[in-house]
């Protein structure tokens, strides 16, 4: 009776995990920038970062990449349009020690040819093309440029303004690396990968202030 509760407890964790499990936004082509902000440069660089956690069989990571540059264009309170350039040179580990070995064997990965090769791809964007109002929240639609591929997302984000800052914020989102060819773990380009695999999906959100 006891093996038969274990079991049953364990069959429970396991739907309990999938069910929970994020999938992946949905990607389509491009869409056209209707609002150019690109010449506002109201965004506080020290203040705004996007954030990231990636998985594989044996645990997880995560950490940031800092925002380069960046545009929001606020109306009334209501986002229009803006443009972030993220600084892939920057990218941090932050769940394993800056002098641990494993966090430089980490950043070399995430920066090498196999991943979002740095060298040849310093930057990466998200464009606004459109926003809708969900009350509470906004799903904010834009375009995604990673490395040499560019295609439109929409994520839902909150928008707060005081005192003439505003803090446009994210939901956590799912994003399929694979589409963005990001190569490096991932069973979408090899096989016989075993356990030794990384999740194709990456965890992303966005945190972008504007400046005083």
């Amino acid at each position: 009776m006891k093996k038969l509760i274990v079991v049953l407890v364990l069959v429970g964790s396991v739907f309990a995990a999938c069910k929970q499990k994020k999938e992946s936004v949905t990607t389509k082509a491009a869409e056209k920038v209707a609002v150019n902000v690109s010449e506002l440069n109201n965004v506080d660089t020290t203040a705004s970062v996007l954030t990231w956690k990636g998985t594989k069989p044996t645990g997880a990571h995560n950490g940031n990449v800092m925002i380069k540059d960046g545009d929001l264009l606020v109306e009334n309170g209501k986002v229009v349009g803006g443009e972030f350039v993220i600084d892939m040179t920057s990218i941090k580990v932050l769940d394993i020690p800056a002098d641990n070995e494993g966090n430089g064997k980490l950043l070399g990965h995430l920066t090498s040819a196999d991943f979002f090769d740095v060298a040849k791809y310093p930057t990466s964007k998200f464009v606004i093309t459109n926003v809708e109002d969900k009350g509470d929240k906004i799903h904010v639609t834009g375009n995604l440029t990673v490395k040499d591929v560019t295609k439109s997302i929409t994520i839902p984000a909150t928008v707060n303004s005081d005192n003439g800052v505003t803090i446009f914020k994210s939901e956590a989102f799912m994003v399929n690396r694979a589409e963005f060819n990001v190569k490096y773990g991932s069973k979408s380009f090899f096989d016989n990968l075993k356990d030794k695999f990384i999740d194709d999906n990456m965890e992303l959100s966005f945190t972008v202030k504007t400046k005083a």
